[in-house]
């Protein structure tokens, strides 16, 4: 079954045909979803006022809201996530319940659960973000094997998943 798909302004949102989106999605506007990502029920993904991209292998939890943002191939963004106006790029997990704005987050980053990252940051590759506001720490400075916790969160198993309902509907 389809997502709630809108045109914004004669711009139709593109889903990959390997892309799994929910019914219970809405997708608005300049939207585009790559090969084997996610889009989970209630996730809100708005390309009205900028574009939205969803990276390969990417996958976007229940009850999200991206808004004129950009998530890079392969990474995790958490339930109830907000990212407004933000880049994450390659590798990165976005933990339940953050908010992102205006900032970019480096490849192979670990945002906390309930982090608040407010507009500006720029925080470099391979950090742990956590905190409200954000403190940033590099993750060699940390007690976090980040291997451990990427191969927890890996998103082929999202990948799996997302292919086993899509089976419900086909």
């Amino acid at each position: 079954m389809d997502s709630r798909e809108y045109a914004f302004e004669g711009t139709t949102p593109e889903i990959h045909g390997y892309a799994h989106v929910s019914q219970e999605a809405t997708v608005v506007g300049d939207v585009t979803v790559d090969a084997n990502a996610s889009v989970w029920p209630g996730v809100v993904l708005r390309g009205d006022v900028g574009p939205v991209h969803v990276g390969k292998q990417s996958h976007v939890g229940d009850n999200a809201v991206v808004h004129a943002s950009s998530v890079g191939d392969h990474v995790m963004v958490g339930h109830g996530v907000i990212l407004n106006d933000t880049s994450v790029e390659e590798g990165c997990l976005v933990g339940f319940n953050s908010t992102l704005s205006d900032s970019t987050i480096g490849e192979r980053s670990i945002v906390a659960m309930g982090t608040v990252v407010p507009e500006g940051y720029e925080v470099p590759p391979e950090s742990f973000v956590r905190g409200m506001p954000a403190s940033v720490t590099p993750l060699a400075e940390t007690n976090i094997d980040p291997e451990s916790v990427f191969e927890a969160y890996s998103s082929g198993d999202y990948t799996n998943l997302a292919q086993r309902h899509d089976d419900l509907f086909a």
